[in-house]
């Protein structure tokens, strides 16, 4: 069964990036340099943190909003998973409902930080069948 792809951004932090690797899926990363651009023609799944430190405003990082902003990437965002800090309250991957809300997509998964490998084997699957009724619509 052909999956879609997962496109996602992380920081020199890379705990967004440690999260995809664990995951053993196609993916590519939104650049961290202002200066690269990255274009998504196939279908495909966002993985993105939660910036702001609990606030609304600067919650979806800027290389994704630059991402989104390019028609042809969100013709074909198909859903989005968040990571975020519980520290942050009512704004716990609030990026994941911003991009949900503006991209009229579903937005499948939240975790915290690096996620546990619960959190990894649930997006794995998840992803299995979603991509899975995907194909079937």
């Amino acid at each position: 069964m052909a999956m879609g792809e997962v496109v996602y951004f992380s920081t020199k932090s890379e705990n967004t990036h440690r999260f995809v690797e664990k995951l053993g899926v196609d993916a590519r990363r939104i650049p961290i340099s202002s200066d690269e651009t990255l274009q998504a023609p196939e279908p495909f799944v966002l993985i993105v943190p939660t910036y702001g430190g609990g606030e609304q405003k600067g919650a979806v990082p800027k290389q994704v909003i630059r991402f989104l902003n390019d028609a042809d990437n969100r013709k074909n965002i198909r859903g989005v998973i968040a990571a975020g800090n519980t520290n942050f309250g009512a704004a716990y991957c609030i990026a994941g409902d911003i991009i949900s809300a503006k991209c009229q997509v579903p937005f499948l998964y939240k975790f915290e930080l690096l996620g546990t490998q619960e959190d990894v084997d649930q997006v794995k699957h998840g992803l299995e069948r979603f991509w899975t009724r995907q194909a079937i619509l």
